[in-house]
């Protein structure tokens, strides 16, 4: 039991260290960081034909015998040989996802993707957003509605396809489409605004601590958390919020005017087919579903733009795995041991 206890110490000793020094590395690139421009990063293309051969082909490799597959395989080669003869004249799609959070943080990613398709694309081509988001600060997803907008403006045409959710700012980014699509039972809507903060005023005075804000400007500060509230702030948030209200309302009808607006921007959420009936969107379809009919006569190009993490970041990312892994181990050794 002694050497297990002085094992257990040479342990916690490593370990100690370990972290130590991650976290001197960590603080080394912070400070080297510091004044710095954010790293860069890299456009992604990957076309998405290839993809759909493969899965194709992997399939024909394992349901036909080799008669068939080797004829098969001569047919295709006759046709890709007859391909390469004629110029390759299909439109291009190009494919870009959108994964939202409430900071609608992948904004950052879709402007760079859109920069970059607008060189090229004309309206004969078409862009498929894959869009996924609940919604969340006005700002910043009325930033990533403004990023589609551009490809509105350019004449190219954008279907945007919904498989799981696009409600609040989500559905803002949606009503910028062409065409919107969705899966049967994806959560559209949610075309409304909303605004909660506690208040702890009581509790700070209940304990006779004090709490002053300091304002220039009536309209400043209408409520806050810990000062006391008046209903003249209340009521001008509660304004404020309607303000809001009407802009997101005024939005989507610019883009959608087939809607019944008031109907509809009630803050209710409605599921796919409850959402066709209500014309929020155009069709009832899978964004892979819509692909695969795509694939057959356009090119599908996905563009995903990757960021370049920087030295700060990189080491944070393996610190923090490292003293996972190694507090784990730790603590899977030490319950061995009981």
């Amino acid at each position: 039991m002694e050497f297990l206890a002085e094992y257990a110490s040479f342990l916690a000793k490593t370990a100690t260290l370990v972290i130590a020094i991650l976290v001197v590395l960590s603080a080394i690139a912070g400070l080297r960081g510091k004044g710095r421009r954010k790293a860069g990063g890299q456009l992604q293309v990957n076309k998405l034909n290839e993809f759909y051969k493969d899965l194709r082909e992997r399939l024909e490799s394992n349901l036909l015998d080799k008669a068939q597959l080797k004829a098969l395989r001569k047919q295709q080669a006759k046709a890709q040989k007859q391909e390469k003869k004629t110029p390759d004249d299909k439109p291009r799609v190009f494919v870009l996802d959108f994964n939202g959070d409430i900071k609608a943080s992948a904004t950052e990613s879709l402007r760079h993707e859109i920069t970059a398709l607008l060189t090229l694309a004309t309206p004969r081509d078409e862009v498929v957003l894959r869009l996924e988001s609940g919604g969340g600060m006005v700002h910043s997803y009325g930033l990533a509605a403004s990023q589609l907008a551009r490809i509105r403006q350019a004449g190219i045409p954008l279907t945007v396809c919904i498989d799981k959710v696009a409600a609040s700012g989500g559905y803002m980014m949606a009503c910028i489409g062409d065409k919107i699509v969705s899966a049967p039972f994806a959560i559209l809507g949610s075309i409304g605004v909303v605004a909660q903060l506690p208040n702890v005023n009581r509790l700070l005075k209940k304990h006779d601590v004090d709490f002053e804000v300091f304002t220039a400007g009536e309209y400043k500060r209408t409520v806050t958390v810990f000062g006391e509230n008046t209903e003249k702030g209340r009521e001008k948030f509660q304004e404020d919020l309607d303000v809001t209200h009407q802009l997101f309302k005024d939005f989507v009808s610019r883009y959608r005017p087939q809607l019944h607006i008031d109907d509809v921007a009630t803050g209710e959420v409605w599921l796919g087919v409850a959402a066709l009936n209500k014309q929020l969107v155009d069709e009832l379809k899978t964004s892979d579903e819509y692909l695969g009919e795509r694939v057959r006569e356009s090119n599908l190009y996905h563009l995903h733009f990757a960021e370049r993490k920087s030295l700060q970041e990189r080491v944070g990312l393996a610190a923090s795995g490292t003293i996972e892994n190694t507090l784990l181990g730790l603590w899977s050794k030490l319950g061995q041991w009981r």
